[in-house]
């Protein structure tokens, strides 16, 4: 390992090791174009039946509120809440709530364009990163709780300890950079940004557009990836690696393949959790989900871009979200044992998933969408009509 260090350590020796990677997936891509090709299409799928029509509107519906100023009443009306428990000024509750019902990376969006809109500082920014970013109740219940452990007691024992766990860690991050308190507001009434409703609209639209398109960029080569590294043994090998290092906690080679596989993209990793021990299925289900994957880390990377935020606070976040979820599992089937039958609900992995029956999953989110929507525009009204109050009081 340390020799390992010091080769990785020199700009040469990186430069080498990255031309012979890519030489080397080249090659696999000509060695296994059916496969390549069979996952291109299953990783289709799951955009075309998944991806967009569930992250589409949540793209859409962020982007306007933060583009007019909507989120500038919700603080106004949520700071009590927000400032003493996380440390952020209110208008960071607007990431917060899109977070829990949008699924990745609405929550991560949403924290990123506040801080770029100068909404809230470096440091809250970076705060909501933390723990603001998590997966949606329509794939944790419909997908992983229904589709895959046949339990909808399951789906909500790990959308509670998904949610909890986020709450969690919000309260530890309230103490990075603690020296630096939220942001205060200014004196003057909280007023709608400057730019129209149709300029704001278009630029929603089309941005909710790109990002849906980055995302689906980032499923497709993973999925393409992991079908890879399987045929060539490469999976097999580094499953194999890690099932001795992590011995002493009893992981066998096929947990830790399943473990490996759910580090790289969340999805095909909890679809492949169909055998074993209930516990142990569900504790991993949750490590996964609270961790996210590395594929959507890079879609989380795409959105920071040139902000200056940091990745290291959002990855730390992730690992203690994955870490805190499994425990929270864990504690949950002390107290609320479960009895799930696995013969029946058999689920391969990418494929399955592509396939699954998403019309009730994808009817919750878009309801949670606009639910959500009613909500910030029916707050916004409140405060505009409590600020115009308070005005027409004074001039008189």
């Amino acid at each position: 390992m340390i020799v390992l260090g010091r080769i990785l350590g020199k700009q040469r020796y990186r430069d080498i090791l990255l031309g012979l990677g890519l030489l080397l997936s080249a090659a696999a891509l000509v060695v296994w174009p059916q496969q390549s090709m069979g996952a291109m299409k299953d990783g289709l799928k799951l955009c075309a039946n998944v991806i967009v029509p569930s992250l589409f509107p949540f793209f859409v519906l962020s982007s306007l509120v933060v583009e007019l100023g909507m989120s500038r009443y919700l603080g106004r009306l949520l700071e009590p809440v927000m400032a003493p428990l996380f440390r952020v000024n209110g208008s960071c509750a607007t990431a917060l709530a899109l977070g829990f019902v949008g699924g990745y990376p609405v929550g991560a969006r949403t924290a990123i364009s506040l801080y770029e809109n100068g909404q809230c500082s470096k440091t809250e920014a970076e705060r909501m990163l933390a723990f603001c970013n998590n997966c949606g109740p329509a794939f944790i219940l419909g997908v992983v709780g229904t589709g895959i452990f046949g339990s909808g007691r399951a789906g909500l024992m790990l959308y509670f300890a998904h949610l909890a766990a986020s709450l969690l860690i919000g309260l530890l991050f309230r103490f990075y950079r603690s020296e630096e308190g939220p942001r205060r507001w200014r004196q003057a009434g909280p007023q709608f940004q400057a730019t129209s409703f149709p300029a704001a609209f278009t630029r929603s639209v089309t941005g909710a557009l790109q990002s849906t398109l980055n995302i689906c960029a980032f499923i497709l080569f993973f999925t393409v990836a992991i079908r890879i590294f399987t045929f060539s043994g490469l999976m097999s090998t580094s499953s194999a690696l890690l099932s001795t290092l992590l011995s002493p906690f009893g992981l066998s080679q096929q947990w830790a393949q399943k473990l490996l596989t759910g580090l790289l993209e969340m999805s095909s990793g909890v679809s492949s959790l169909t055998d074993g021990a209930l516990t142990g299925r569900l504790s991993m289900a949750a490590f996964m989900l609270g961790w996210a994957g590395v594929s959507v880390h890079c879609q989380v990377m795409a959105f920071l871009g040139d902000s200056g935020l940091s990745l290291r606070t959002y990855v730390a976040g992730k690992l203690l979200h994955g870490a805190l979820s499994a425990a929270l599992i864990g504690g949950l089937l002390w107290f609320f044992p479960q009895e799930i039958s696995v013969a029946s609900y058999l689920v391969e992995q990418t494929e399955a998933i592509a396939t699954l029956d998403f019309h009730r999953a994808l009817t919750i989110s878009a309801a949670w969408a606009w639910g959500m929507w009613l909500v910030f525009f029916a707050l916004a009204l409140y405060v505009l009509k409590k600020s115009s109050g308070k005005r027409g009081k004074s001039v008189l």
